[in-house]
């Protein structure tokens, strides 16, 4: 086999952040190809970095009393102990705002402007004039222009979907400030995506793009290719194109433009760089020759993981970036899709909106997550679902059940009867001749990124072991004194088969792998670990438990420690109208308008029957008549405040348009409405909402 050469990277998580699952979908799909394309033998480097330039960082640091350096390094090492905490193994792992970085921006923007792929031009736009500082798209908000709808951002409107020019806004205000924008001219430059060359290259690289979603969205941005092959200027063809603007005017936190004093590289420009800058990093740390990796006649290979919310900027600027300015282009791009949980948008009032260390600190195993994940992603660009209810299911069965199983049922007896040591001579039975004849496919599978399709086919495998394990029945053989060789053959299958099951499954649960390879007593297991059986003369060691079940506790703190979270910041001042200094009480919400409340459909309820869940130690069911001739069955977490008892015949208030919810008890149709302090230690206590005596079930509130 050829050992390839491979440099692999992940879209730069922005350093304003936390990490959260939905982020953790690319780092594990991509961490997984990685250990797969490390196991097969090949030189392979796996990159990445905060990306830390911005107006979005230079304003956080500023609400914090610090400076975006200060910013970007706590943030780095918030990043760097949740990638560490899910296992995901990159060579190198640094920052945009480095030397590096800054010395391959410049080289870059130099190249594309002797190349003449660089204009500039006077830009009118908005300004703050309380803040002195103009306003990116996402800092302007006001009425849309085609809608009429309120509070939308500055480059298009998530209402109707129109897209526009912020100077097109309607009573148009700072985010930053409030105060009222005024239009400014200023010279800003621009990258020509427009020129006929870079569309020529594009037409013909978008060839080579894996994934048809992709392919297809980049031919709809260039255009009809007859079009622009009638064309002999290039202007005027079908291409949709547009010249990219690459420069901020000050303040702005990032690196200056070279002979352009007061103008800063847009963020979105030395981003995509921070991947070579990185790469650098380590190369300069190794002795790595970085021109053999990175120039046009590199014959290493290139591959980005990106999420499909950045496809516009991997597959038009970035290869145009690195065409024009003396390096190779990506051998591909692989986007993903988004992360539901339980069906829905992941939400921060219902605690689905979970960060990585949320997940960590309530005791799940990393390792779990990535094998749910594995089980869900192929290689298009499909939104998955975690579905918690599934996750605790699958993560039982398929890991604790069948995979992990089979080594618990075997190996006791072949350390009590057989010191450990296998019997060489059964290892050549039918069933293991079936699992290493596997190899290629579960390869091509985990190659091809087909996560899902590869662990069917080891689960399918890991059924046809336990199915054996069930025949030969060892806890039986071993009652009987004449049937010693039959339960050495069988214990000694069994443990093989789990040791290429655990080959197969190393990409995704790499501490798991590990333990295995201490108990077996082998060497790290490779792919050509295959063709190696377990030796006779290296006895295994004895079977200590590898992973335990998922308890549904756990994803009930893992919820509320989410939905405790948006409680969580720290108070700077008493909300208005609180009094001076009350403890426990937080700061009022973002301010919203009266079309953002009507949305909002407030009723009365009357509490017609409660009782306790089953199972659950803070939630009480309730059934409600909100007078539409039926009731509504709702959980409510106040069963730590009251007893059914005290709730029924009582009117609350309920949110009656919520979307339904499935809990592992059954559905949810809405929503009773409690108050309760931020800090409860402070202000003990949860107290659910109660009209005034004389409403009826079904009145609106508002």
């Amino acid at each position: 086999m050829t050992q390839r050469r491979i440099l692999v990277t992940s879209a730069l998580p922005y350093a304003n952040g936390q990490i959260h699952l939905g982020h953790m979908v690319e780092y594990i799909q991509t961490d997984i190809w990685v250990r797969f394309q490390r196991m097969m033998g090949h030189e392979v480097y796996y990159v990445g970095a905060d990306d830390t330039h911005g107006t979005p960082v230079m304003l956080r640091a500023e609400k914090e009393g610090l400076t975006p350096r200060q910013l970007i390094e706590r943030v780095w090492q918030e990043h760097k102990r949740d990638f560490d905490s899910f296992l995901v193994s990159f060579d190198n792992y640094y920052s945009t705002d480095s030397d590096e970085n800054r010395k391959l921006s410049e080289d870059i923007y130099l190249a594309l402007k002797d190349a003449g792929l660089i204009d500039a031009r006077e830009v009118e736009q908005f300004y703050d004039p309380v803040k002195e500082m103009f306003l990116p798209d996402r800092f302007i908000k006001g009425e849309c222009p085609k809608c009429g709808a309120k509070d939308q951002y500055g480059d298009s409107c998530e209402v109707c979907g129109a897209t526009y020019q912020p100077t097109e806004l309607k009573n148009a205000y700072s985010v930053v400030s409030g105060a009222a924008p005024v239009r400014k001219s200023s010279t800003h430059y621009f990258f020509r995506l427009s020129d006929p060359r870079c569309e020529q290259f594009l037409r013909a690289w978008v060839r080579g793009l894996a994934q048809p979603e992709a392919a297809n969205k980049m031919k709809e941005w260039l255009g009809d290719d007859a079009a622009s092959a009638g064309d002999t200027d290039g202007a005027g063809s079908g291409s949709t194109l547009a010249d990219w603007d690459i420069s901020r005017d000050a303040p702005y936190f990032g690196f200056e433009i070279p002979g352009a004093p007061g103008k800063y590289f847009y963020v979105w420009l030395d981003a995509p760089v921070g991947y070579y800058a990185s790469f650098r990093n380590l190369c300069d740390q190794r002795g790595i020759d970085f021109d053999a990796w990175v120039k046009p006649d590199s014959t290493a290979e290139q591959y980005h993981f990106i999420g499909k919310d950045i496809l516009y900027f991997h597959t038009l600027f970035w290869p145009a970036m690195l065409k024009f300015s003396g390096y190779r282009t990506p051998t591909n791009v692989f986007a993903h899709g988004f992360l539901t949980v339980d069906g829905a948008k992941m939400s921060k009032s219902r605690g689905t909106f979970i960060t990585a260390q949320s997940y960590i600190d309530s005791g799940l195993n990393p390792e779990w997550l990535r094998y749910y994940f594995a089980a869900k992603l192929n290689a298009s660009m499909e939104d998955i679902d975690l579905n918690l209810d599934d996750f605790v299911a699958r993560v039982n069965s398929d890991l604790v059940g069948k995979y992990v199983n089979i080594a618990s049922r075997a190996a006791g007896f072949l350390v009590k009867r057989f010191d450990g040591k296998v019997n060489a001579a059964a290892l050549g039975h039918p069933l293991l001749a079936q699992l290493r004849d596997a190899a290629p496919t579960v390869a091509a599978l985990y190659e091809a990124r087909e996560y899902s399709k590869a662990l069917r086919t080891v689960m399918e495998l890991t059924d046809a072991v336990n199915a054996f394990v069930d025949t030969e029945k060892p806890w039986e053989l071993a009652k009987q004194d004449d049937q010693r060789a039959a339960l050495h053959a069988a214990c000694s299958v069994a443990l093989e088969a789990f040791r290429l099951l655990t080959i197969y499954l190393k990409p995704i649960m790499p501490a798991m792998a590990e333990g295995v390879e201490t108990f077996l007593n082998v060497p790290p297991l490779t792919w050509a670990s295959v063709a190696m059986p377990l030796q006779a003369d290296r006895p295994v060691n004895a079977y200590r438990h590898l992973m335990t079940r998922i308890d549904a506790k756990q994803i009930e703190t893992l919820l509320a420690a989410n939905r405790e979270s948006l409680q969580a910041t720290p108070q700077t001042q008493a909300s208005p109208g609180a009094p001076a200094g009350a403890p426990g009480i937080e700061a009022v919400a973002e301010t919203i308008t009266i079309d953002d409340f009507a949305k909002i459909d407030l009723r009365v309820a009357k509490i017609v029957a409660c009782q306790r869940v089953e199972g659950s130690t803070k939630l009480l069911q309730l059934t409600l008549d909100m007078g539409e001739g039926q009731t509504r069955n709702v959980f409510s977490g106040i069963q730590s405040a009251y007893t059914p008892e005290q709730l029924v015949g009582k009117l609350t208030v309920m949110v009656a348009n919520l979307a339904p919810r499935k809990m592992k008890f059954g559905m949810s149709e809405g929503m009773v409405l409690a108050a309760s302090a931020a800090d409860e230690k402070a202000q003990p206590g949860l107290y659910l909402l109660e009209p005034h005596s004389g409403a009826v079930p079904g009145m609106r509130i508002g």
